[in-house]
Order: structure tokens, then C-alpha cells, then sequence
């Protein structure tokens, strides 16, 4: 059984620092021009979620899957999930959701051999081929703690006024 501990706080420090970003008083923080603001950040998280989510789930179903982070890059994507979640608020509950439906999917639900299944994967990060190869489920799962929510969580601390967390571009950990 794989801990998911690292995944919670994961989410936790996410979603607090989207708080944190949408409580700061601006108006909107505006990212630097090639960047992501706030919701098109959280959107692409949610993106990311779902694509995770479906992939343990058809494992634990006994079916073949691939993985491909393709679709949270696209900009009309992002916007219309932004759209249909309601804008920042209804992001982050989605994201909360998402994320407890990972911890439990993740932990106590899969088998070893399920979380050691090879998993064809094609991820990219700001238009950079990062990975096209199969990796086993539990790398995908443990690499939204590791890397894709902590460099997300740095992406919106970048957003506040005063710089705090500044951080990196638009798909910094895609």
C-alpha cells in the first residue's frame, strides 16, 4: 500500500496558497505574459486530477491505459473548465475533491502490482517533451506530490503582490 500522506499535504499547501492568493486583495494578480493567472493554474490542476484519477481507475479496472497530459495544456480546455467549475472558488472544491478521491484511489484501494503497472506516458511542460515512456502508475501518482502540485504551489505564490514564492511559467511542472 502506497502512503499518501506526501500527496495530502500536497493538496493542502496547493489549496492553501490559492486561498492565500485569492484572499490577497487584488484585484487579480496578473502573471508576467506567457504565464497563467490564478484560475488557469487551478484548472489545469483539475485537469491534471481527472487524467490521474481516470488512469488508477482503469488499472484497478484490469483494462490497458495510457497517460497523456496534453489536454490541461490547451487553453480552451483550461477556459471552459474554469467555466463549468464556477471560476476560483468552485476550482478549488474541485481540487479538494480530486485530491481525496486520489489519496483514497491511491492508498488502501490498489495493489502492489496494480501501483507497479506500466502506464504509456507522454507528458509535456511548456510546449518540452519531458517524459514518452511507460512508467509505473505509482510514479504518476507520487509525482503530483513530488513535483507537479509543489511547482504549481509556487506558481500562484508568484501571484501575489509582493512576489512571495516567486516562481515559474505557465507549465512549469504541466
Amino acid at each position: 500500500m502506497m502512503d499518501t500522506n506526501p500527496l495530502r499535504d500536497a493538496y493542502r499547501t496547493l489549496l492553501d496558497a490559492a486561498a492565500t492568493v485569492a484572499d490577497s486583495g487584488a484585484p487579480s494578480p496578473v502573471p508576467p505574459v506567457g504565464e497563467w493567472n490564478a484560475d488557469q493554474i487551478l484548472a489545469h490542476v483539475s485537469l491534471i486530477n481527472a487524467a490521474t484519477i481516470a488512469t488508477v481507475c482503469v488499472v484497478a479496472s484490469g483494462a490497458n491505459t495510457t497517460y497523456d497530459n496534453r489536454i490541461a495544456l490547451d487553453p480552451w480546455t483550461i477556459e471552459r473548465v474554469i467555466a463549468r467549475a464556477g471560476g476560483n472558488a468552485g476550482l478549488r472544491d474541485r481540487i479538494r475533491a480530486q485530491g481525496d478521491a486520489l489519496c483514497t484511489l491511491g492508498g488502501p484501494m490498489l495493489s502492489e502490482a496494480e501501483l507497479d503497472t506500466l502506464v504509456p506516458t507522454l507528458l509535456l511542460s511548456d510546449d518540452t517533451l519531458m517524459v514518452d515512456q511507460p512508467m509505473p502508475l505509482r510514479d504518476l501518482v507520487t509525482g503530483l506530490a513530488e513535483v507537479e502540485l509543489p511547482g504549481h504551489t509556487k506558481q500562484l505564490l508568484s501571484l501575489l503582490p509582493d512576489g512571495a514564492g516567486a516562481g515559474a511559467g505557465k507549465a512549469a511542472t504541466a
